[in-house]
């Protein structure tokens, strides 16, 4: 039996959808609360609360067993914690110069790259071409209406979740259930700990602050992670990614909303064709991976 397609899925299962949509919506109103608070706690003393925040929480939940574990999935591990750090670094210090629905955009283009190399089709490029046309877009025309600095600290980000998604396989191979993403958000939280005590400064001794960077941490992490699990029983993979690709959208309106960050119709535009971009990208990989499955003969 062929897999269910997006709008068999979708209409089959409601509630799956439903809750992707709600994850995704949390993770933008985190991201808004933390842009809020970058006057008292600056962008890496953010990081520090969100990756401290998150890993008790996990360690608590998950309670990982360091026992049992070679050489390579220490490794992998390492690795994944390494990168959890440097990719919300990136996307902290590009909202300080960037509108959220700019930045989470520039930062889809690492996952998006990574389905159309998966994808290995001729057509897949197409879709790439989309997306750059509407990066074009992003900036009116022209990219001095960009901060160039946050645009690089953007593009990293893409990089970083490219490099995520990568590590994440590798660590679920290796470990257990939540045990290696648990054991990795410590390991980026203790690496975000003296850049973000130097950022945030003497503003980590108000209970207020912490209070609220834990809010950050769950509604950031802890609850889309939790919906998103919950929404991959139900849902197809491929239906779940495009579903994802839907992020630009959402941390646009709020963005807007939230933060009252207008953008130009043509800023619109350009995040419209990502999106698109990303929900072709994703069902041409998607495809590939059945074709490479299917029996040959």
């Amino acid at each position: 039996m062929s897999p269910p397609r997006f709008g068999q899925a979708a209409r089959g299962a409601p509630g799956a959808v439903t809750l992707v949509v709600l994850g995704l919506a949390c993770q933008e109103v985190g991201a808004s609360l933390a842009v809020l608070l970058f006057p008292q706690v600056g962008p890496l003393g953010m990081v520090m609360l969100r990756l401290v925040f998150s890993a008790m929480l996990l360690l608590a939940i998950a309670r990982p067993t360091l026992r049992g574990h070679g050489r390579a999935g220490w490794r992998a591990v390492i690795e994944f914690g390494v990168v959890l750090a440097v990719m919300n670094g990136l996307f902290y210090l590009a909202l300080e110069r960037l509108p959220l629905g700019v930045t989470v955009t520039i930062e889809v283009l690492g996952p998006l790259a990574l389905s159309v190399i998966v994808a290995r089709r001729a057509s897949a490029w197409l879709w790439a071409l989309l997306a750059l046309a509407g990066v074009a877009l992003l900036a009116g025309g022209g990219w001095d209406d960009l901060d160039l600095i946050g645009v690089l600290y953007a593009l990293g980000a893409a990089a970083s979740w490219a490099g995520y998604i990568l590590a994440s396989a590798r660590v679920g191979r290796a470990f257990s259930q939540l045990d290696g993403l648990a054991i990795a958000m410590a390991i980026g939280a203790l690496l975000s700990l003296p850049f973000g005590v130097l950022d945030a400064g003497p503003a980590l001794l108000q209970p207020t602050l912490l209070a609220l960077g834990a809010a950050v941490a769950v509604l950031s992490s802890a609850v889309p992670y939790a919906l998103e699990l919950t929404a991959l029983r139900r849902l197809p993979a491929s239906a779940f990614a495009v579903l994802m690709s839907l992020a630009p959208a959402t941390a646009t309106l709020a963005g807007w909303v939230l933060l009252g960050q207008v953008l130009t119709p043509l800023e619109l535009a350009g995040i419209g064709l990502v999106v698109l971009a990303s929900i072709g990208a994703v069902r041409a990989s998607a495809r590939a991976a059945r074709t490479a499955a299917q029996p040959v003969g």
